[in-house]
C-alpha cells in the first residue's frame, strides 16, 4: 500500500512525497515440487513468514 504526505525540512517547507512498500526478490526452495519460486515479497513478510507459508501455497502478492 502506497501512502502519501509532505516532506517538512528544516525550515518547515512542505514537498510531496510517497511512502512505498519496501520490496525485495527472494528465492524460496519448494523441495514438494523441487525447484526454486521466485516472490517479490515485503520486507516485512520476509521477516515474518515461514517457509511452510510459500511451501503451502498460501502468499498471494
Amino acid at each position: 500500500m502506497t501512502g502519501f504526505g509532505h516532506h517538512i525540512s528544516l525550515s518547515h517547507r512542505r514537498s510531496k512525497r510517497r511512502f512505498d512498500p519496501t520490496i525485495q526478490r527472494k528465492r524460496y526452495w519448494l523441495p514438494s515440487e523441487g525447484r526454486h519460486v521466485r516472490l517479490t515479497p515485503t520486507v516485512g513478510f520476509v521477516r515474518g513468514t515461514d517457509v511452510d507459508v510459500v511451501r503451502a501455497g498460501r502468499w498471494t502478492h
